[in-house]
């Protein structure tokens, strides 16, 4: 499984980017996960073929949606209203088995390179 994140950048406190995913396949879930440097990656959101997401805290649902697009193998981080401490590499991930829902990055076996997200206050 190939997947390739694009879309980061550098935007100020409150602004938005979408980050997007390409997959050479749709596998049952996918995630969106960052990772910080100095700290454990975490997840972020996860995401169903069937489009059920799941959020890793209430302040990250009030802001992000994550969306995909089976058709086009793609899959998609809406941010908004971004924060400094969400500055960090985004990162693509995929899987096909086990509980979707389940927000720890180990699950994953198939990553992209990560795209950087930099908020600056």
């Amino acid at each position: 499984v190939q997947l390739q994140e694009s879309g980061g950048g550098s935007v100020q406190a409150g602004g938005s980017l979408r980050l997007t995913c390409l997959g050479s396949h749709a596998p049952h879930c996918m995630a969106w996960l960052r990772q910080i440097p100095g700290r454990e990656r975490e997840a972020v959101a996860t995401i169903h073929t069937s489009g059920g997401p799941t959020y890793s805290s209430d302040d990250i649902k009030g802001r992000f949606t994550i969306s995909r697009d089976n058709d086009r193998n793609s899959m998609y981080l809406q941010m908004n209203s971004l924060k400094p401490e969400d500055s960090a590499m985004y990162f693509c991930a995929a899987k096909w088995f086990g509980r979707c829902g389940r927000l720890f990055p180990a699950d994953y076996p198939y990553w992209g390179q990560g795209t950087q997200v930099t908020v600056s206050s």
